[in-house]
C-alpha cells in the first residue's frame, strides 16, 4: 500500500507530459493551417513590398496571429498562441 501515492503521482506526471505533447501538437497543426493559407504563399515574390494599397490589403486579409499579453510573455509564452 505505501506504493500506491508514488505510482499516483508518476500517472499524473505521465498525464501532465501527454496533455503537453497533444498542446504542442494542437499548436504546430493550427501554425500549419495558418502558413499553408496565408496569401504570401499565392504572390509571385513574397518578400516584396505590396505595389498598392489594394495588395496591402489583399496579403493582411487572412487569420491574423493572436499576440499575447506582456504577463504571458514574461511567462515564456511565445508571439504565435
Amino acid at each position: 500500500m505505501n506504493n500506491r501515492p508514488s505510482i499516483l503521482s508518476g500517472l499524473g506526471a505521465l498525464a501532465h507530459r501527454v496533455a503537453a505533447v497533444v498542446r504542442e501538437c494542437n499548436e504546430a497543426q493550427r501554425r500549419m493551417a495558418a502558413v499553408s493559407t496565408a496569401t504570401d504563399r499565392y504572390v509571385a515574390n513574397p518578400d516584396a513590398a505590396p505595389d498598392s494599397y489594394a495588395e496591402f490589403l489583399f496579403r493582411t486579409s487572412g487569420p491574423l496571429l493572436h499576440e499575447p499579453s506582456a504577463r504571458s510573455r514574461t511567462r515564456g509564452h511565445g508571439a504565435l498562441r
